[in-house]
């Protein structure tokens, strides 16, 4: 097998017409079109409602419950409306690390961010008022600590210890929409651009594939017997970033917090229902739980795993079951009963899934890291789904079309 680090991205590269590029989605979610890819690698086109007949009452189907958060916020340098234009996007939580604490946070807390415009600001603190439901005005002040690679450390403080920095973001900040997208976020996006069992804030990018779904849709899946299950990876940034390099080994894979109950791990140990994941940031929670498995089988750390940890030396027989059961026996000794990570997985052509045996996703970015997982999962056959999608005139990226892919 070749070494996927020596994978050409040129080989994954297509050319996507901007008139395919969905820009708003559909008025009723489930009614997109579907492209289905059967096991024996037939093509078939579907409505997505369908997919309640597509599945079986064998299936589970995992879900990533990840809610958007307000991420962009916008400063003028002064304070005032005639100041340089500062633009701070929130990407993870450094000081409290965890997620849920600094929302929670009614002292201050610091992030780690973009800055747009970052030359007019050099030093100082930048500020803005912020109307807060029930609270009334807002004083909130940025400082940037230190400069971390492209991104930068900013503290965040207020001057209302009874208001959380969920309630400032929410009211302050604005809902960030996909870059190649090329337009501003509008009203529509604040319900558009989350997933219906949205629930759990962090991320910076919906898991596209679950904006399709609908409660009715649910409805019917569970009339079918298909069992629904919750896991939370907080989509990063990193996402879109294609590959630029030559080579797939060239491109240092982002880092995602990952969050899975210890109720889904205890299933996925004993259970022999076929795993479909929906879209690729639950693919990539879901075979990272296994490598993570692996890791605790060796007594190794799990607060990360590493891009390239399931090529580098670590041939394994072991079953998913059993990594699951290596996993339930760690958390249970260190008495936890959610499994909280950093993954940097990659999964490209040469890749052998583990957990995952179905997936919903939607049409990706030529070069991009979530076209290599799909590459990955059929074998090398994407460019023939996408030569057919593209001729039928499907309808690309996050507000686009979806696939099944069996």
């Amino acid at each position: 097998m070749t070494d996927p680090r020596l994978i050409s991205i040129e080989a994954f590269d297509y050319p996507l017409p901007d008139g395919l590029i969905a820009r708003h989605p559909l008025a009723v979610r489930d009614t997109c079109r579907l492209l289905v890819r059967h096991g024996d690698g037939s093509l078939e086109e579907r409505v997505f409602a369908d997919i309640a007949q597509l599945l079986s009452s064998d299936d589970m189907l995992v879900m990533n419950n990840t809610k958007v958060i307000n991420a962009r916020l916008r400063f003028r340098k002064g304070g005032d409306d005639q100041g340089a234009r500062i633009e701070v996007f929130c990407l993870e939580p450094v000081a409290p690390a965890d997620y849920e604490r600094s929302f929670a946070s009614r002292i201050g807390c610091s992030w780690r961010c973009f800055v747009g415009n970052s030359k007019k600001w050099k030093e100082g603190s930048v500020t803005m008022n912020v109307d807060v439901a029930g609270e009334g005005t807002v004083v909130l002040t940025a400082r940037r600590l230190r400069h971390e690679g492209a991104s930068s450390v900013i503290g965040f403080e207020w001057d209302n210890d009874s208001v959380t920095f969920s309630q400032i973001i929410e009211a302050a900040g604005e809902l960030p929409i996909p870059p190649y997208l090329n337009r501003d976020t509008e009203e529509s996006d604040l319900t558009d651009y989350q997933t219906v069992y949205s629930r759990i804030q962090g991320s910076v990018a919906a898991p596209t594939a679950g904006l399709h779904f609908t409660p009715a849709l649910f409805e019917s899946l569970r009339q079918r017997g298909v069992e629904l299950r919750e896991l939370t990876l907080h989509v990063g940034a990193g996402t879109f970033q294609p590959v630029k390099s030559e080579t797939i080994g060239g491109h240092p894979m982002h880092s995602e917090f990952i969050s899975v109950g210890i109720g889904l791990i205890e299933e996925l140990a004993r259970t022999d229902r076929r795993v479909v994941a929906v879209g690729t940031t639950s693919v990539r929670t879901l075979e990272s739980l296994y490598w993570l498995g692996v890791r605790a089988s060796r007594g190794e750390s799990l607060d990360e795993l590493p891009q390239w940890y399931s090529y580098d030396g670590h041939p394994t027989a072991m079953s998913r079951k059993e990594a699951m059961g290596c996993l339930l026996d760690r958390l249970r000794k260190d008495g936890s009963d959610v499994l909280t990570a950093d993954t940097r997985i990659i999964i490209a052509p040469g890749y052998r899934y583990r957990v995952v045996e179905a997936m919903v996703t939607n049409f990706h970015q030529p070069k991009s890291t979530l076209l290599l997982l799909v590459s990955a999962f059929t074998g090398g056959d994407w460019r023939r789904m996408y030569d057919l999608a593209m001729e039928r005139e499907f309808r690309f990226l996050s507000y686009g079309d979806a696939c099944l892919l069996l």
